[in-house]
C-alpha cells in the first residue's frame, strides 16, 4: 500500500518540471523558494517519519532530481530503507519523588517529559527506584573523569546535568575543551552512559544556557511520536525511562533530601567528584507505549563522475521535521520545519541541478537526503552503518542544516573550525566572495554533535559544515545575535517555523554557492582531504584508506 501510494505520486509530481535558470553558474535562488515553500506548507504536515508527510517529501524529491536527470543511487532505487520504530507515550503518570522531607511530582509537558528507547514494552513503570545525582554523567577514562565512580546505579534513577563540567570557561581550554561542548555534553551521550550503567531511568536536568534552547524546544520535541532505532534485541539494554525535568523542579526534588541543587552542580564541575544518592528519595513513573514499526527512507540520487566514478562526494541534508507538535496559542500544531531543514533540503536539490548545467565532474556526487535527523541522527547512522557507496571511496562532503534568512553576512560559522583539511576548499571558496570563515561564537552549543555530518564523521568521512555568518553587512554582529536569537526563542523546532515570503535570500545565495565551489573543486581533485593531526578522527580515516 505504501509503495503504491507513493508511486501514485511520483507520477501525480512528474512532468513539466524545468531547471530553473542561474546567473551566475551557480545554484538557482529560485529553485530553493520552490522547493521550502512546497515542503513546508501544511499540505506536509511537517514532514514526521512514517507519515502521509515523508510519502509525500519523498515523492517531491524522486521528481525533482528524476527530472534533472540523475540516477537513482541505491542498486536502482532512489531509497535506502532505515529501520525505525515510532513510539507514542500514552497516559504518563506525573513523575512523582517520595520519601524526601516533602513530595515533588512533575506533570507531563510542562515540569517533564519521559520517553523510552526500548521498541518491545507497550507499557513502562519505574517503581520506587532510588534516585541519585551523578553530575554531568560522565565517564571518560582518557580524561581521568568518572562521575559514577564507587557508586552502583542498577535499577535507581540518575539525575544529570546537561553540557560539559566547564561550559562556563571563557577559554577553549579545559577537561572538556572548555567552552566548546564535546560529545559528552550531549543528551544522546548522557542517556548512553546511563543505560551502560545500568540505570532504570534517566533524567536530565534542564537549564536553558548550558542546553542552548529552552523548555519549549524540549516539549514540543519530546512530546508526540519519538522515533528509535530498530535492534534485534528491542533496545532492552537501555534504560526503561528517558527524560528531562524543569530545573526548578530538580531544585525541589534536591531540597527534599536536605541538599542544594546549586552547591550540588558546583561541586560536579571539579575533578573527583562523587555522586551523591538522594538519601530515602525514590522516583516512579509510569506511561503506555503505541509502538509502531516502520521503514522510513534516505533518498540517494547520483550523478555519476567522468573519470572516476568509483569516487564519491556527498552532499547531504536532512528531510525529515516534527510533524505534529505542541500547538501554539493560535492552535497551529503543525511544525514545518521551513528554516530546519527545508531549506537545506532545497539546498540540495538546488545544488544536483546546478551540478547537471555545469556537467559532471572526475568524481561522481551524490545527492543524500536523509530521514529521522530529529530523532537523533538516526537516517545518517544508518547510512554510515550501511553504506550505499564505500566510505573507503568517499572522498568527504558537505552537510546543509537550517540556512539562515538574516541576510548576507562578512564571514560564516564553521562547525569544527580547525578539524580537517576541507578548511583549505571552503577558504578558498571564501576568497572569492571577500569573506572569511569564524569560529562557532556559542561553541558551548554543540552544535558539531547536533547534525548529520557527525555521523560520517565517526566513520570518518570529513564533511564540512558552516552556517550564514552573524557579522551581517547590515548591522554587524549585533544584528546577527538578534537574528539568531529570534529565530531560537520563537520559532526553532515550533509551528511557527514557517516559510515567509518576505525572507532575504541574499545572504543564502552567496551560502550556497560555497557550497557549490567547495564540492565541484572536490569532486575534481585528486586529492584526498583528511582530519588534521590529533583529531579524534584521523585514526579512523587513516585506517578505512588502508583498506580501500
Amino acid at each position: 500500500m505504501r509503495v503504491l501510494f507513493l508511486t501514485s505520486l511520483i507520477a501525480l509530481a512528474s512532468g513539466g518540471a524545468a531547471i530553473a535558470a542561474s546567473t551566475d553558474g551557480g545554484p538557482s535562488i529560485d529553485t530553493m523558494k520552490e522547493v521550502v515553500k512546497e515542503i513546508s506548507s501544511d499540505a506536509y504536515e511537517g514532514r514526521a517519519p512514517g507519515t502521509a508527510g515523508e510519502e509525500k517529501t519523498l515523492a517531491y524529491l524522486v521528481q525533482r532530481f528524476e527530472a534533472l536527470g540523475l540516477k537513482p543511487g541505491n542498486k536502482g532505487s532512489w531509497f535506502q530503507d532505515v529501520p525505525l520504530v515510532e513510539i507514542d507515550a500514552k497516559n504518563v503518570s506525573p513523575l512523582r519523588f517520595t520519601g524526601g522531607k516533602t513530595a515533588v511530582s512533575a506533570s507531563y509537558g510542562p515540569e517533564m517529559v519521559i520517553a523510552t528507547y526500548r521498541t518491545g514494552q507497550p507499557h513502562i513503570e519505574v517503581k520506587d527506584s532510588p534516585v541519585v545525582f551523578v553530575g554531568y554523567g560522565i565517564h571518560a577514562p582518557e580524561k581521568k573523569w568518572n562521575d559514577y565512580a564507587g557508586v552502583d546505579v542498577k535499577g535507581k534513577t540518575v539525575l544529570i546535568l546537561v553540557n560539559d563540567p566547564d561550559y562556563q570557561t571563557p577559554t577553549l581550554r579545559g577537561p572538556f575543551n572548555g567552552r566548546a561542548m564535546t560529545y559528552y555534553g550531549r543528551w544522546t551521550y548522557k542517556f548512553e552512559e546511563a543505560a551502560r550503567q545500568g540505570a532504570a531511568a534517566a533524567i536530565i536536568v534542564h537549564d536553558t544556557v548550558p542546553a542552548a534552547y529552552g523548555w519549549n524546544v524540549v516539549q514540543s520535541s519530546w512530546t508526540g511520536a519519538q522515533h528509535v532505532a530498530d535492534s534485534a534485541n528491542g533496545n532492552a539494554d537501555q534504560s526503561a525511562a528517558i527524560g528531562w525535568m524543569q530545573k526548578d523542579k530538580a531544585a525541589a526534588l534536591v531540597a527534599s533530601a536536605g541538599l542544594n541543587l546549586d552547591a550540588l552542580t558546583a561541586a560536579a564541575k571539579k575533578r573527583g567528584f562523587k555522586a551523591v544518592p538522594l538519601k530515602g528519595v525514590k522516583a516512579s513513573v509510569s506511561f503506555d507505549n503505541a509502538i509502531r514499526k516502520h521503514s522510513s527512507k534516505n533518498v540517494v540520487a547520483l550523478l555519476p563522475g567522468r573519470t572516476r566514478p568509483d569516487e564519491y562526494v556527498l552532499y547531504a541534508a536532512h528531510w525529515d521535521h516534527l510533524g505534529h507538535c505542541e500547538a501554539a496559542p493560535d492552535g497551529d500544531d503543525i511544525c514545518n520545519g521551513a528554516i530546519d531543514n527545508a531549506t537545506g533540503t532545497a539546498a540540495l536539490v538546488a545544488l544536483a541541478e546546478a551540478n547537471v548545467k555545469a556537467g559532471a565532474t572526475d568524481r561522481s556526487q551524490v545527492f543524500l537526503a536523509v530521514t529521522a535527523e530529529e530523532s537523533g541522527l538516526l537516517g545518517s547512522a544508518y547510512y554510515g552503518n550501511h553504506p550505499v557507496f564505500p566510505l573507503s571511496r568517499t572522498v568527504g562532503g558537505v552537510n546543509m542544516d537550517a540556512l539562515s534568512m538574516a541576510g548576507p553576512a562578512k564571514n560564516v560559522v564553521v562547525i569544527g573550525k580547525g578539524k580537517s583539511q576541507l578548511d583549505a576548499y571552503l577558504d578558498r571558496a571564501l576568497a572569492a566572495q571577500k569573506r572569511v570563515a569564524s569560529l562557532e561564537p556559542t561553541p558551548e552549543k554543540g552544535f558539531y554533535y547536533r547534525s548529520d555530518h557527525f555521523s560520517f564523521a565517526k566513520h570518518g568521512v570529513p564533511m564540512l559544515y558552516f552556517e550564514g555568518g552573524q557579522n551581517l553587512v547590515k548591522g554587524g554582529p549585533a544584528a546577527g545575535a538578534k537574528a539568531a536569537k529570534d529565530y531560537e526563542e520563537h520559532r526553532y523546532h515550533g509551528p511557527k517555523d514557517e516559510y515567509d515570503p518576505k525572507w532575504d535570500w541574499s545572504g543564502v545565495k552567496v551560502d550556497l554557492k560555497l557550497y557549490y565551489d567547495v564540492g565541484r573543486a572536490l569532486a575534481n581533485t585528486t586529492d584526498w582531504p583528511n582530519w588534521m593531526p590529533g583529531d579524534e578522527f584521523r585514526a579512523i580515516r587513516d585506517r578505512s584508506r588502508a583498506m580501500k
